[in-house]
């Protein structure tokens, strides 16, 4: 049977560039999950695992103009934006190396036999250990760090789990390279090649999630297509963990003491924000509530000005570019809905951005209007304007979940209501920042990218340290002899591991 192939587009002209594979059957499927499985083994070693991770960074750090160059021509991000985002994948690899090297997510916990207790407490020996073959699905918007060698890949490797990865349909010369660095770094550091393996195709895609031998999944891409995969994973016959980043509108409040007091810095920071690699990232700013009257109209202006000197500018594909202008011109026919700065195509193969306002209390009752509600793609943002704070509350009482939410609040004197918004947007949002705006998501230690669905399908995280945790299960041992446990549990701890031991950190 032949396969459809698999071709690199150039999407600031639409053109194909050329053919880098061809989709992969439900055989080649198979095989790559198999002999993903049959390597698990090769990654308990966690010092092989660390020196593996930084290899793979350094290399990727070598083929890096090589690398830059693919991307570019399949996402038009630019090689600026994609040398800053080379530069935070091998940092994120790195930072990994050295979660697995410190053995803090191994969470060890150990109790010991205490006879005196009611009921009495056996020995017991707690810590986590991998799940199996992950299968990771890569992002459109950015194609190394969310994509093949991204933060799901890097942190189920991290935890010992082999991955085979569904490539992106908008970057495959881009994920062919990656993975062929990933498997060279795996050969370098004494680990088989098959502990990562690239995919293509949509069907490959559904497969994966569907194989037997596949134990966790993590996806980022729309609603629709995670949702999909979601509901196939829980409707396995042994379902599996799915975490998915699907979808989010990030809101905005700001007081009328923030916009009395900078109005313009805070137009002028919305602007960049919601443009930022052509409104494509998934924590831009979609969703505003600024206050009506004089001190919100001198921040619509503000945001004006910003939006209206940026330039046109290409989404990573036709489609998404299609997707986006048939939203706008939704959103827009809506009545009470303006637009200051029409947001819409630019030429063939370009995009204007833009900014719809609408009155709030248009939004607190259901109805058509609640498409402003839903993210859209693009360099776009709603701009709702309240009256009173219980009409902003009323609002916010009825979005959705979000990766991000923002207060922007008064910086000098008293903002009455402020700690009640906040309060208002923390059910909202894996994230919340005050005075600050969401786009950019640092890699540190506590650092949450996720949050209530459909921003996520699971509470975790896909970005920072605790990312490992959703590969891992916990597994306690009761009254096994020390010469039977794993080394890491036994009583003499020769690993030298963090580890609590009854209830105290040791």
């Amino acid at each position: 049977m032949s396969t459809a192939p698999v071709w690199s587009v150039d999407p600031r002209s639409g053109n194909p560039r050329e053919q880098v594979a061809v989709e992969a059957t439900a055989e080649e499927v198979d095989r790559a999950v198999r002999a993903a499985h049959s390597v698990r083994d090769a990654l308990a070693d966690r010092t092989a695992r660390a020196a593996f991770l930084r290899t793979a960074a350094e290399l990727l750090e070598e083929s890096g103009a090589h690398i830059i160059e693919a991307a570019d021509a399949e996402t038009a991000l630019g090689p600026a934006r994609l040398t800053g985002e080379l530069a935070r994948t091998a940092a994120q690899l790195r930072s990994f190396a050295e979660v697995v090297e410190e053995g803090g997510h191994l969470d060890i916990r150990i109790d010991h036999e205490d006879g005196s207790r009611t009921p009495p407490w056996p020995d017991l020996r707690r810590w986590k250990i991998p799940l199996g073959v992950v299968a990771v699905y890569a992002a459109s918007n950015f194609p190394l760090a969310f994509s093949v060698p991204g933060g799901d890949t890097a942190s189920a490797l991290a935890a010992g789990c082999p991955v085979v990865i569904k490539a992106h349909p908008g970057h495959p010369a881009t994920s062919e390279l990656c993975a062929s660095v990933l498997r060279r770094a795996a050969a370098r550091t004494g680990l088989p090649e098959d502990v990562v393996t690239l995919v293509h195709g949509f069907d490959a895609g559904v497969g994966l999630i569907r194989h037997p031998l596949v134990s966790a999944a993590g996806f980022t891409g729309s609603v629709r297509g995670g949702r999909a995969l979601f509901d196939a994973a829980a409707a396995r016959p042994v379902p599996i963990p799915f975490h998915g980043e699907l979808g989010s509108l990030n809101p905005v409040v700001v007081t009328e003491a923030a916009a009395a007091e900078r109005a313009a810095e805070i137009g002028a920071g919305l602007g960049a924000s919601m443009t930022l690699g052509t409104g494509q990232f998934c924590t831009k700013p979609g969703f505003v509530l600024a206050p009506a009257g004089g001190a919100g109209d001198h921040l619509v202006k503000a945001l004006t000005e910003t939006v209206s000197s940026t330039g046109s500018g290409v989404m990573l594909d036709h489609r998404m570019r299609d997707a986006f202008l048939a939203g706008v011109r939704e959103r827009a026919r809506l009545p009470g809905v303006e637009a200051p700065v029409t947001p819409g195509a630019a030429g063939e193969h370009t995009v204007s951005a833009g900014f719809l306002t609408v009155p709030a209390d248009r939004l607190t009752a259901g109805g058509p209007h609640d498409a402003l509600l839903e993210e859209c793609f693009g360099p776009v943002t709603v701009i709702a304007r309240y009256a009173t704070r219980d009409e902003a509350a009323a609002v916010l009482a009825r979005l959705p979940g979000n990766l991000t939410a923002t207060l922007q609040t008064a910086t000098e004197g008293e903002d009455p209501g402020a700690a009640g918004l906040l309060a208002a947007l923390t059910p909202l949002a894996g994230r919340v920042l005050v005075n600050g705006w969401p786009t950019g998501v640092a890699v540190a230690p506590a650092q949450h990218h996720g949050g209530p669905y459909p921003a996520t399908t699971s509470p975790t995280t896909s970005v920072g340290a605790t990312a490992i945790e959703r590969w891992l299960r916990p597994v306690t041992y009761q009254n096994t002899p020390d010469a039977l446990l794993p080394p890491e549990l036994r009583e003499d701890n020769p690993l030298g591991l963090p580890r609590r031991v009854d209830g105290r950190r040791a």
